[in-house]
């Protein structure tokens, strides 16, 4: 295959690279920006095989047989092709990756040999990759802000209502020294106490005390999620990895990262999540579920539960080594019946909460109300006066709060679901505390109800409301 004069004086000046080849494969024809970009001089490769000089490897070194080599293929059964996913090796031994074709000269249509014209797509390659490393960080950080963003949602939802830790008494103020000692460390800390006691008040407060204040508190209710969802919950998953997987989701474990992640009832965790949670203690890695690629996080572990982990321990309900890993520094919090002292502090605090809730104005309760409380021995604890106040502000018409004498029954009724006749009788002995439990005349309870006198009293009788 020859060229004329003139064409070669064109092909010379063109940036591409062309080698002409003849139907033995060999090159016959070299342009100067081929020579300058392989670094082979036309002398050292006319009438060789370009091949074996520097197509003879892919990009990862492995072998590249001519057999497979779409400039040879052209030769035998002369099809044009284009290619970008090859490399050309330099004579120094380096490569870059190329954009050829490969095109089949004819002469009086018989086939003469091959021309194939290539370029250096390095920075081609280098701006495509830099956009896909930008896309995927984008993603990734969009995934991110989405979970994080479900998680705050959620996690708002679940906390309207929630009141500072309050208190004066001395089992408080111990609380409260434990958590400023504690707080800066990267310690693990184990708060105990039964329900309602506000064993995640004490977590937030380490976690705004801490180092990591700055960074992500992330709760997860070790009870409330089945073993199968709990292990997703915890670690993520990749999508398809069960059934209903239809997306990647990062786990509580992954939204942690430099925060400090709350395990709450964390008795309550299976015995094969318990195997799994120790390791990723241990060595502050995991997996997401469907991937076997380890995740690497710096996390502070803060865990809670209302059990006795001694003798769940004892029990074979929770394994000796992670308790020990999760009891460096205990804190319990002690009930409502035990610090009854803060019962003052609390109805404030309480109250103040409420007001913004509710709308209301209500600037306190009456003495006879607080000696009720004080008598009162609250299984539900903190948490089962805040209900109680609340549902006693939704029935109060002025700005003090008038509670009758507490029962079991009364106080633990669900949240703002009464019966009606106990709703009624709440109703009927505020408004009686509120008239010093008169019933007729102006300044009467019955008056204020819209009620004639002996229609209260029967109500009363049927009700069983009597003055303490």
């Amino acid at each position: 295959m020859q060229f004329l004069p003139e064409n070669k004086l064109i092909l010379d000046a063109v940036n591409e690279g062309i080698y002409g080849f003849d139907l033995n494969g060999n090159a016959v024809f070299i342009n100067p920006a081929a020579e300058k970009m392989t670094g082979w001089d036309s002398a050292e490769l006319l009438g060789k095989n370009i091949h074996d000089c520097h197509h003879h490897s892919h990009a990862d070194g492995s072998h590249y047989p001519q057999e497979d080599c779409p400039i040879y293929n052209t030769l035998h059964d002369g099809l044009a092709r284009e290619i970008s996913h090859d490399v050309f090796w330099r004579k120094d031994g380096s490569s870059f990756p190329v954009h050829y074709t490969s095109t089949p000269v004819y002469r009086d249509n018989k086939l003469i040999g091959v021309v194939a014209i290539f370029r250096d797509i390095s920075i081609q390659k280098q701006t495509e990759d830099s956009l896909r490393q930008a896309l995927e960080q984008v993603q990734a950080l969009s995934e991110k802000l989405a979970t994080e963003n479900h998680y705050l949602l959620s996690e708002l939802a679940s906390h309207t209502g929630d009141v500072s830790l309050s208190g004066d008494s001395p089992k408080m103020q111990q609380v409260a020294q434990q958590i400023k000692l504690v707080a800066h460390t990267n310690s693990t800390v184990l708060i105990s106490g039964e329900n309602g006691t506000g064993k995640e008040l004490v977590a937030r407060n380490l976690h705004q005390l801490s180092d990591r204040a700055d960074k992500p508190l992330i709760s997860v209710n070790c009870a409330a999620f089945t073993p199968s969802l709990l292990e997703s919950e915890l670690f993520g998953h990749e999508k398809g990895a069960f059934t209903g997987a239809s997306s990647r989701r990062k786990g509580r474990f992954e939204l942690a990262d430099n925060g400090t992640l709350f395990l709450d009832e964390v008795a309550e965790l299976s015995l094969e999540a318990q195997s799994k949670l120790l390791r990723v203690i241990q060595e502050q890695a995991f997996e997401r579920v469907g991937s076997s690629r380890s995740i690497k996080v710096d996390i502070r572990l803060i865990a809670a539960t209302h059990h006795d982990l001694n003798k769940r321990v004892e029990q074979g309900l929770f394994r000796m080594d992670l308790f020990y890993r999760l009891n460096v520094f205990p804190i319990h919090v002690p009930p409502l019946r035990d610090r009854l002292d803060d019962l003052p502090l609390l109805v404030k605090d309480i109250l103040l909460d409420i007001n913004k809730k509710l709308g209301k104005k209500i600037t306190g309760i009456s003495k006879t109300s607080l000696k009720h409380l004080a008598a009162y021995g609250w299984p539900g604890n903190v948490r089962e006066l805040q209900n109680l106040l609340e549902r006693y502000s939704i029935l109060a018409q002025g700005e003090l709060l008038h509670l009758p004498k507490l029962t079991p029954q009364a106080s633990t009724q669900p949240d703002d679901v009464l019966l009606l006749a106990e709703a009624e009788k709440l109703h009927i002995e505020m408004v009686l505390q509120r008239f010093g439990w008169r019933i007729s005349g102006p300044n009467g309870a019955a008056n204020a109800l819209g009620l004639p006198p002996s229609t209260l009293r029967s109500k009363m009788a049927k009700l069983g409301i009597k003055r303490d």
